[in-house]
């Protein structure tokens, strides 16, 4: 396989596992009207969960239960729901910038616990040296990430399936219903509290699902790994892929991934090397860019959300 094609993989990789996070605060946003702008938080938790669950036993170190990674990872996706159920207990009662606020609060704590727990993270070195799945079997890493793209596909499009039928129900009907006026949902006797506490905690938990895979693929997990541009990066995935949207959160993810990684591949090949220490920020700026142009010019993202119709209407009435 070519340079091309190997790194291809690995950007197909990386964008896939990131439209499964994509497509959990899309289930909190788009369908339920939740600002979560604690994303990187829950992915830590999920990361870290993963990682303390599968890795190998370290004297110095809480945890290393060597688990085999499909169980890792739906321990760490249990530890993620658990943590979402506590913060969504504390803060779903707020609204907007409100929530906002709580929620980014969270996640800055989740990665300073990261960073100074060393007996359980591994504090600013990590935890290194985590088994990758099935590695083994495979006689080189190029077969290895093609396989592990394949799997990584197969969940994606599992999750895309699921979340389809499921905003397509009664309750996905519901979500849409909170989001466009709670007042009028819960004067038809539906409970709020209860149905934002549930689309919360499932976005939540793909966002864990998501740092599973992570580091599953990866093999290694540090604090800098959950700063807090990656909760701006998410977020510019939705708003350019189309929120209410799964197919547009997906192509959103893929998109902005692709300009983040052309752009600081042309950074460090073109700018003068006293330029090259501001790649990250001119990464960010042009990412800036292009949210306020999807704004201006597309202001519901490339797939916008599906325009509706009720049985009532269809049948031709006045």
């Amino acid at each position: 396989m070519s340079g091309f094609g190997i790194y291809l993989v690995f950007f197909l990789i990386i964008a896939l596992n990131y439209g499964i996070m994509v497509l959990g605060l899309n289930l909190q946003w788009g369908y339920t009207g939740l600002f979560n702008a604690g994303v990187v938080g829950f992915y830590a938790i999920g990361a870290y969960g993963t990682a303390i669950l599968a890795g190998p036993d370290r004297a110095a170190l809480i945890g290393g239960f060597g688990l085999p990674f499909p169980l890792a990872i739906l321990g760490g996706m249990i530890l993620c729901a658990l943590a979402a159920i506590v913060v969504g207990l504390a803060t779903l009662k707020l609204r907007e910038e409100y929530l906002a606020i709580a929620t980014f609060g969270i996640a800055i704590t989740i990665q300073l616990v990261a960073l100074n727990f060393e007996s359980l993270t591994g504090g600013a070195n990590g935890l290194v040296g985590l088994p990758r799945p099935f590695i083994d079997a495979f006689e080189s890493t190029t077969s290895y990430n093609l396989f592990f793209l394949a799997v990584v596909a197969c969940v994606t499009g599992l999750v895309y399936v699921a979340l389809e039928a499921a905003v397509r129900s009664p309750w996905g009907r519901l979500l849409n219903a909170v989001r466009e006026d709670e007042v009028a949902a819960r004067s038809l006797g539906k409970n709020i509290a209860l149905i934002r506490l549930q689309a919360f905690v499932l976005g939540c938990t793909l966002i864990g699902l998501s740092g599973g895979i992570y580091v599953a693929f990866i093999g290694f997990v540090s604090p800098l790994d959950f700063l807090p541009i990656l909760t701006f990066q998410i977020w510019a995935m939705l708003i350019v892929g189309g929120s209410g949207n799964n197919a547009g959160a997906l192509l959103g993810a893929i998109v902005v991934w692709a300009l983040w990684t052309m752009s600081g591949l042309a950074i460090s090949r073109f700018s003068p090397v006293g330029f090259q220490n501001q790649a990250g920020a001119i990464q960010t700026m042009l990412i800036g860019l292009l949210i306020v142009s999807m704004l201006i010019f597309r202001p519901r993202g490339l797939i916008g959300e599906r325009a509706t119709v009720s049985s009532h209407k269809e049948r031709g009435a006045p």
